[in-house]
């Protein structure tokens, strides 16, 4: 990035930033800021330790400096402005989730595919905050990063005090991470004639009769995995009036089951009123063989199309790091020229951030192209070559940030 480039953004964002109409996140006084410049890159310099006791003085920093990257902590301190950590006075701190496509494993995606990713991921996280931690939608806020992933901030008292231990529990809970199946399968009396657990059952005494069920079904991971288990029954039973061969093929290849053990499944499979009581009550005591190891693997898939994947997406380090800086909601992120954009949780699923969180125009722009790059913004393809080009503000900018480009010729 050359020093035209370097002024050329600072004017942009500096424009940005004289027309944004922001909010603050809670009880900003007390906490610290931080702030990437533009000036010494391609070195990475961060300027933290910053106080701010009003609005306005947030305002004038942010047009006067026209940062590339901007940060607040999710800590609150009693001396936000102190230089040193152990000086400032730690009061509290706000539960972050930082989902980011820069942890997926494996295949190369593109950024689109990526952001996809990620986005699915967060749904499901948001699921999980509102209908297990029952958190409020109105304490949680959620945040397109600018790059490539989304942020969950919640601001709520109960959780404030929170160890880094403790909010590293919360990740392990919503990726379900060490879930042991065992724990769901839980072996009950049947019902005697004297009430559950007598030792008289249908007119007979002697051993009780015992039955499995799913525990906390209600509820939670239980919830879940009674979701899914109907879900992936029923979705077997559409499978068999097609072509009946083809049912319980991962049942078959894993060799869990046997034809005959199969062919009862099918049957519990297209009856509904069997189904509701999986759901309804927690009902697994069906008479098909080794049907106990089918739901375990049954809950292993579970964990795989419902548990938020930590190791792919969530960064835990930030969730258990009390003291930590996290973008600000609405500035730009240098690295793209997106806005980091505050959504609703029914914006979400519909949330496309290529096209959303532009923060320019299509005013042309000139610009020198350092490298052939292939992008996708605001609906449109681009390919461009090592040369001259001109592009709508939004993608000359874009490329910039990314250092594939440099401003005018």
């Amino acid at each position: 990035m050359d020093e035209l480039t370097k002024r050329f953004l600072k004017a942009r964002f500096q424009s940005y930033y004289k027309n944004l109409d922001f909010q603050m996140p809670p009880s900003f006084t007390s906490r610290e800021w931080g702030f990437i410049s533009f000036d010494p890159m391609p070195d990475v310099v961060m300027k933290r330790h910053k106080y701010f006791g009003s609005f306005n003085e947030v305002s004038e920093y942010l047009v006067g400096m026209a940062p590339a990257h901007v940060y607040y902590s999710v800590a609150y301190y009693d001396m936000p402005g102190a230089p040193r950590m152990d000086q400032k006075g730690w009061k509290g701190a706000d539960l972050i989730f930082d989902l980011d496509a820069d942890h997926l494993p494996g295949a190369k995606m593109t950024y689109s595919d990526m952001l996809d990713h990620v986005k699915a991921e967060s749904l499901k996280l948001a699921d999980f905050l509102v209908d297990d931690f029952g958190f409020s939608e109105n304490n949680i806020e959620l945040v397109f990063s600018g790059g490539r992933g989304y942020h969950f901030h919640i601001y709520d008292d109960k959780i404030s005090q929170l160890d880094s231990a403790e909010r590293r529990e919360i990740v392990n809970y919503i990726s379900g991470r060490d879930l042991d199946f065992k724990f769901f399968f839980k072996e009950v009396a049947m019902v005697g004639d004297a009430g559950a657990g007598s030792k008289e059952f249908m007119g007979k005494r002697g051993k009780i009769p015992t039955k499995w069920v799913l525990e906390g079904h209600e509820n939670g991971w239980g919830k879940r995995i009674a979701g899914y288990v109907t879900d992936y029954l029923r979705s077997e039973a559409e499978i068999g009036k097609e072509n009946p061969k083809e049912m319980f093929k991962d049942l078959k290849e894993n060799k869990i089951a046997g034809d005959t053990t199969l062919k009862k499944l099918a049957v519990l499979a297209s009856d509904e009123t069997l189904l509701s009581e999986i759901m309804e009550k927690g009902r697994l005591d069906f008479p098909v063989k080794d049907f106990k190891t089918i739901i375990e693997h049954i809950i292993q898939k579970t964990v795989a199309e419902f548990g938020v994947d930590a190791g792919a997406s969530v960064d835990e380090p930030v969730t258990g790091d009390i003291k930590r800086l996290i973008r600000f909601p609405g500035s730009l992120h240098g690295g793209s020229g997106f806005e980091v954009q505050t959504l609703s949780f029914d914006q979400l699923p519909g949330y496309d951030p290529l096209t959303d969180s532009l923060a320019f125009d299509d005013k042309p722009t000139k610009v020198r192209i350092q490298r052939p790059f292939s992008f996708l913004l605001n609906g449109q393809e681009f390919s461009v070559t090592e040369g001259k080009e001109e592009l709508p503000e939004y993608a000359a900018v874009y490329l910039m940030c990314r250092g594939v480009a440099n401003y005018g010729y």
